[in-house]
């Protein structure tokens, strides 16, 4: 996981949407594009960018792609940030 590949994919709005989205549980792809007003290949789009961060994963059923946040990836960089603000260190 590249780090600069999750903030980009965390930089648009939308995707962040996408997210809080799936915080509930996983959706499919349907429901997902459901909550926008846009094509479904440009939630497609999106979905892909999330994907290749590894933010959210992708399960395959019958004739339906369903998505799942990835939370362990969001808790390494919470990690990483708490780490540069010095909050896991010893003294504090």
């Amino acid at each position: 996981m590249s780090f600069a590949e999750t903030f980009k994919a965390l930089s648009h709005p939308v995707r962040r949407d996408i997210l809080n989205l799936l915080k509930t549980g996983r959706l499919s792809a349907g429901d997902i594009a459901a909550n926008f007003n846009m094509t479904g290949a440009t939630i497609s789009h999106h979905l892909a960018t999330l994907k290749k961060a590894d933010l959210i994963t992708e399960t395959r059923e019958k004739n339906f792609i369903y998505y799942d946040l990835n939370a362990s990836v969001l808790e390494e960089i919470m990690v990483w940030i708490a780490d540069l603000r010095g909050e896991n260190d010893e003294e504090n």
